[in-house]
């Protein structure tokens, strides 16, 4: 086989895959060494090859390149009469590491993929809560409004008790009709850990408490506003606040009493 034959026969190409036997691959390392031709074409294949392997894969960590060339250091001829180096089985070993390189770096931008993913649905899983959160804070004050506008209900202003917190104070909003009245408790301090306020009705002649609810969810409540059940009441001239044991007491304690002011129902 002569040179231009053995360029058109495609075993150079095999050649620099490493995929001839001992003696074809002996056979175009003896063309290589007479004809020019044919060594400047495996040349051409060589960088061909090794263009596409560096065109799909990410650039290599000195680790791996420490890899081929170990690898490439092992590499023989394949005649024992010839101390030339087996390009060939080279740049097979080279291409497959690049290979395995490139599968591993579509991996890790897989991997990757998923995580922005997974993130992504689980910043929109928060911003739906926020919004829920939203609307519903939004229909809670608008009830608020419906109450404080409304015909039906009388407001007052309880005002603080000047020897224990002048600055505080609490509005009503009572409904006589159906003894129903709200607590605006915007304007008291927040109770202390392990305290409530308490809310009472008074008669003052003579001076009767009748306890009408806790104001326990205060942390809780975007609003601050309380509904409270008149029903069990026979008569209200006052509301007064007091702060009490978690749980409330069963008679309102007057050292702690934060605001107080009269009705007229």
């Amino acid at each position: 086989m002569n040179a231009q034959e053995l360029i058109e026969s495609g075993n150079l190409e095999l050649y620099v895959a490493g995929s001839l036997s001992v003696e074809e691959a002996t056979e175009v390392e003896d063309a290589i060494e007479e004809h020019p031709e044919v060594k400047k074409q495996v040349e051409l294949i060589e960088d061909s090859v090794i263009t596409l392997a560096e065109a799909v894969s990410p650039p290599l960590s000195a680790l791996i390149w420490s890899q081929i060339l170990d690898n490439i250091r092992k590499v023989r001829t394949l005649s024992e009469r010839k101390p030339s180096t087996n390009w060939g089985a080279i740049t097979g070993w080279a291409a497959t590491i690049l290979a395995f390189a490139g599968i591993f770096w579509m991996l890790k931008e897989k991997n990757d993929l998923q995580d922005r993913v997974q993130y992504t649905t689980t910043q929109n899983t928060v911003l739906e809560e926020k919004a829920e959160n939203a609307e519903s804070q939004l229909a809670e004050a608008n009830d608020v409004l419906d109450i404080v506008r409304s015909k039906e209900y009388n407001s007052y202003t309880l005002p603080g008790n000047q020897a224990v917190a002048p600055q505080a104070y609490a509005k009503v909003y009572v409904n006589k009709k159906d003894k129903i009245a709200y607590i605006d408790a915007s304007g008291l301090p927040e109770p202390p850990r392990g305290k409530v306020y308490q809310v009472w009705s008074l008669t003052m002649q003579p001076l009767t408490p009748t306890s009408v609810g806790l104001l326990d969810t205060y942390s809780e409540s975007e609003t601050l506003l309380f509904r409270i059940d008149m029903g069990q009441v026979a008569a209200t001239e006052a509301f007064g606040i007091t702060l009490e044991p978690e749980g409330g007491s069963e008679t309102p304690t007057m050292n702690q009493l934060y605001t107080l002011g009269e009705v007229t129902l």
